[in-house]
């Protein structure tokens, strides 16, 4: 079968290779065979649920890890002694996240979720699997004949993992965290099988901790957003992880006034070829007066909540891919012209003491002209003079 994969299929192959993917995904799913036997209520094998869990740096506050993986997505998610992942990066990304969870000391993931079956998003999810003890594993239910998709489910049948099909509403407990399953609407889901769009097949969730809370829907499109706003879940968020990777087809104008973000992320390689992020979408962000980070800018991003404020940090210099954590250092979005204060209406150059001194909560990173900002309101500061 490897062979046929390097010098083509013919008809018969071709055959082969898609009923044996339709096999193992039929015998992977929960709910479409009786669980496999020796596992626990949640899909780990008696082995997995036994062994002990790590006590990760995150005791009483959440740590959200956004790890540059070039052009793809790869999200790190600590609170307590449970941590999940979501995607892995590209086919190359898998050694890059396997290394950076390692060096955090991590062995075992209380979650995994793999958002849809594109290899810049699952693509390293066979080596972290292979790589780590797992508990849950989320995808969504669909067959894809290729040899990245193929991989994963090799993985997760040679650890005897089933995998749990993503319902919107449903909630799960992560440390003191929970996170909802916000996508894909079932309807949404059938017509993107149907057309092979598997971008609005991918899974969404809203995690929350505390008052503070963060949107992830791996590259979720309009038609999916707009299914989320239409569901009735709550979307409001302090961080939104910007779908298909700041392209012009996801956020939308609903789903951005849903979830209302303070903070936007964006995961992308730098100078890559797709053009992410799309213009369209920056413009909508400083719009709207969203602060916004990049990975190809600013390399892996830490957000650390204490449940009520979020701080932001960098472990790795700009355009580093593949770089270990090391020594933090406050990270800032990029391209800001001026800070704005929300509580006392005054906007500051960013090097103004006054921003220092200045709560998290209260601060917009803007970029754009003196002239929008002061049409939005805001006065400048007396000390700074901007």
């Amino acid at each position: 079968m490897y062979a046929a994969r390097r010098n083509g299929y013919g008809p018969f192959r071709r055959f082969l290779f898609s009923a044996s993917l339709v096999l193992c995904v039929s015998l992977l799913f929960a709910g479409c065979v009786p669980a496999v036997s020796g596992t626990d209520e949640m899909g780990r094998s008696e082995e997995a649920a036994a062994s002990p869990v790590p006590a990760p740096d995150a005791a009483g506050v959440l740590k959200v890890h956004f790890i540059d993986v070039g052009q793809g997505d790869s999200i790190f998610i600590q609170s307590g002694t449970e941590t999940m992942l979501i995607d892995a990066g590209t086919n190359e990304g898998g050694p890059v996240v396997t290394a950076y969870l390692q060096a955090l000391g991590i062995t075992k993931l209380s979650y995994l979720i793999g958002t849809h079956p594109h290899e810049d998003h699952i693509g390293g999810l066979d080596d972290v699997i292979r790589a780590f003890d797992i508990g849950m594993v989320i995808m969504p239910d669909v067959s894809h004949t290729t040899r990245t998709y193929e991989d994963v489910l090799d993985a997760l049948l040679e650890k005897e993992l089933r995998v749990v099909k993503p319902n919107p509403g449903d909630t799960y407990s992560l440390g003191e965290a929970d996170f909802t399953t916000l996508s894909p609407d079932a309807d949404i889901a059938g017509q993107a099988a149907k057309d092979g769009d598997l971008n609005n097949l991918s899974v969404g969730i809203r995690l929350a901790f505390g008052s503070n809370a963060f949107v992830m829907c791996g590259d979720a499109e309009a038609p999916s957003e707009k299914a989320m706003v239409e569901s009735g879940l709550s979307l409001k968020a302090d961080v939104l992880k910007l779908s298909h990777h700041g392209s012009s087809t996801s956020t939308c104008d609903e789903f951005l006034q849903a979830v209302s973000p303070s903070y936007a992320v964006i995961s992308c390689g730098t100078d890559n070829s797709y053009g992410h992020p799309h213009k369209e979408t920056m413009e909508k962000l400083a719009a709207s007066g969203i602060s916004v980070y990049h990975t190809d800018e600013q390399g892996t991003l830490i957000a650390t909540s204490d449940g009520s404020q979020i701080t932001w940090e960098t472990a790795v210099s700009s355009g580093s891919v593949g770089a270990l954590p090391g020594t933090f250092q406050e990270a800032a979005p990029q391209s800001v012209s001026y800070v704005l204060n929300k509580n006392s209406m005054k906007f500051h150059y960013p090097d103004c003491t006054s921003v220092s001194q200045m709560k998290e909560a209260n601060k917009i990173y803007y970029e754009g002209s003196r002239e929008e900002i002061t049409g939005m309101g805001y006065s400048p500061c007396s000390q700074c003079n901007p």
